[in-house]
């Protein structure tokens, strides 16, 4: 049998598709999505989940003419296949689709960021561009799910999309998820929703019903219609959503194609703000992800067996393992100690901390900056919070670490997982910014742990700390080997001690964290000396707390004669950067050289590739030295 997903090259090939063929397509969009992201890794439940809803977006609007913006763009590869984007054989790797939304691929691709909470502000100021060009004829639609409504970005524009008479649809994909199950106020909500009888079909039955009665029929249902405010109240609890002034249509089975279809037609017409609620489930289709009760198979790994939604493989225990059980023994170890989380208990490492201590673990929901504040209230009032978030999340969160938590002097410990370059997820979730924003901060101390041993310890030392906000960082899989010091220099440690035939070591290698191992192989590289040139010794250190700097890294350097830092951070500003300042200031002057990520958006590979082609390996470190005691 021909296949129809391969007729679809854009998304006018399904105007000639009847109610049969959609069905047919929506199963081999599943059994694709199953075969291919199973071999490469990628999100997998999300996107079996919105499989109707995303055909009935592009049969019912005509992008990009009109423009779909996607919140969380890892619910969109089912959008990308009806945009002629079906090679999914590298996707997530170098010269392949990105696992997101990407305008270099597709006209189609409008946003690309994939923070959540952001898809309604950006429709909001596209509906307004349209406006003010003139361009009256043109419809913008944000897909949202309910765990990104939690974010307070999302109701700032809902607030003001809910102020104008623009044609913005707003499409709620409600599963009751986000990575895990939604919690909070708002999720309450919408689960009322889910079960109660629906205030738009009890209209639409009074219209049809009262039609059949003469002359008054039509004036009866009018009145019902004018106090709808009170009706609504009684059929089903929406108001919360009309009170705002938007049109609320549904809840809509997000799996019946005609359905969803039909619901989105209504709110084209409609011309104004509308808020269309569809109810789908994660995983929809198949059965190892609607098994699989905890992540409904949110993200899958790389070579995963299809049949089972299990891993060939069992990859080694990752960093995020090791500080999951130290949170454990802490947690038994200080009754003070409490974790918040904003929607990430589980990638972050804090559920087995909130089935031990289920009293003392908050999850906020997708608002970051409510964390930050929270904490800080939690610590006003005797407790010491451990915020675990992903790197790159706590961007969103920065004026209430300065403003709130650090100006407080505030004992609150932020743990960030995925830090660095994190590979395969791309320029919105490599973790490469917090070493540099953070060092603005007054008082606040960083850690970067560069094996399992130090995780276990820095986050101990951080804890201790109750009168500044600390932080602790690591990378995301795998952790390496452990690396034993040498010894420890007033809170340094000395990893490779440089030979000192001449009294004064060659050079002296910074590195922060998990690239040490990649600076010790550099070091054994410059040793052995390169053909035609001579042998270079390096002392290797890892300052294990980077903020602020430790006066022994100055003392080190002034025993040699260059300086080389290394880290998995922007190279503008951030460890190697407040390094070079501090030898300044103690009018210690060597010639220093700062290995970083440039400031650029790095796209999406694997972590090793990205790190080499960047020069962040023992080859590339060590080339960098020997160019530096060159010159």
């Amino acid at each position: 049998m021909t296949s129809l997903l391969e007729s679809v090259r854009q998304p006018r090939d399904l105007d000639r598709l009847g109610r049969a063929e959609l069905d047919r397509l929506a199963a081999e969009i599943r059994e694709f999505l199953i075969e291919n992201v199973s071999r490469t890794g990628g999100h997998l439940g999300p996107n079996l989940g919105v499989v109707e809803l995303t055909i009935a977006l592009h049969r019912v609007f005509d992008s990009p003419r009109d423009a779909l913006v996607w919140d969380v763009g890892h619910q969109a590869y089912v959008h990308k296949l009806l945009t002629g984007r079906q090679d999914f054989e590298k996707l997530r790797n170098r010269g392949g689709l990105s696992g997101y939304p990407a305008r270099a691929e597709s006209e189609h691709d409008i946003v690309e960021n994939s923070h959540a909470s952001t898809a309604l502000s950006y429709a909001d100021g596209i509906a307004k561009a349209y406006r003010v060009r003139g361009l009256t004829d043109r419809r913008v639609v944000g897909i949202i799910g309910d765990g990104a409504l939690t974010g307070g970005m999302a109701w700032e524009a809902l607030n003001n999309i809910a102020g104008g008479d623009l044609p913005v649809v707003i499409v709620v994909n409600d599963n009751e998820r986000s990575y895990a199950p939604t919690i909070g106020g708002l999720a309450n909500h919408l689960g009322t929703l889910r079960t109660t009888q629906g205030y738009e079909r009890f209209l639409d039955w009074g219209k049809s019903a009262l039609a059949r009665t003469p002359y008054v029929g039509g004036a009866i249902y009018e009145t019902l219609h004018g106090v709808k405010k009170g009706l609504k109240d009684i059929v089903t609890p929406q108001g919360m959503f009309e009170d705002l002034g938007l049109k609320y249509i549904g809840p809509i089975d997000g799996h019946d194609v005609d359905a969803v279809e039909s619901a989105l037609r209504r709110a084209k017409a409609f011309g104004g703000p509308v808020i269309v609620h569809v109810l789908t489930r994660k995983g929809e289709g198949y059965e190892p992800a609607r098994e699989d009760v905890v992540h409904q198979l949110h993200q899958v790994n790389p070579k995963t067996n299809p049949e089972t939604g299990l891993p060939f493989q069992i990859t080694g225990t990752s960093w995020t393992d090791v500080f999951s059980e130290e949170m454990l023994k802490i947690g038994n170890d200080r009754e003070d100690v409490v974790g918040i989380t904003a929607a990430m208990l589980i990638p972050v490492g804090l559920h087995k901390f909130a089935q031990r201590y289920p009293e003392r673990i908050y999850d906020v929901g997708i608002a970051e900056q409510h964390a930050a504040t929270c904490a800080t209230g939690l610590a006003y009032g005797g407790l010491h919070p451990v915020v675990a978030v992903y790197a790159t999340f706590l961007n969103r969160c920065f004026d209430q670490v300065l403003m709130d938590c650090a100006l407080h002097k505030a004992g609150v410990t932020f743990v960030l997982d995925r830090a660095g370059i994190t590979g395969p997820d791309g320029a919105s979730h490599h973790g490469v910014w917090d070493l540099s924003i953070l060092q603005v901060v007054p008082g606040l101390r960083i850690a970067v742990p560069r094996d399992a041993a130090q995780v276990r310890s820095l986050v101990r030392e951080a804890v201790e700390v109750d009168d500044a906000p600390t932080v602790v960082r690591f990378s995301k899989g795998s952790v390496g080997p452990e690396i034993e010091a040498l010894e420890r220099v007033d809170g340094v440690d000395v990893l490779r001690r440089a030979a000192k035939p001449h009294g004064q070591g060659d050079l002296l290698i910074v590195a922060a964290g998990p690239l040490a191992a990649a600076a010790l192989d550099a070091a054994a590289l410059l040793a052995e000396g390169a053909e035609g040139q001579e042998a270079i010794e390096a002392t290797v250190v890892d300052p294990r707390w980077v903020k602020p700097v430790n006066p022994a890294l100055v003392e080190l350097a002034r025993a040699h004669r260059a300086v080389v830092t290394v880290e998995d951070n922007g190279r503008v500003g951030g460890v190697g950067a407040a390094i070079s300042q501090a030898l300044q200031d103690a009018d210690v002057f060597r010639p220093t050289k700062v290995l970083g990520v440039p400031a650029e958006f790095q796209a999406h590979d694997e972590r090793p590739a990205i790190l080499s082609r960047l020069g962040l390996d023992g080859s590339g470190i060590a080339a960098a030295a020997r160019a530096l005691l060159k010159n």
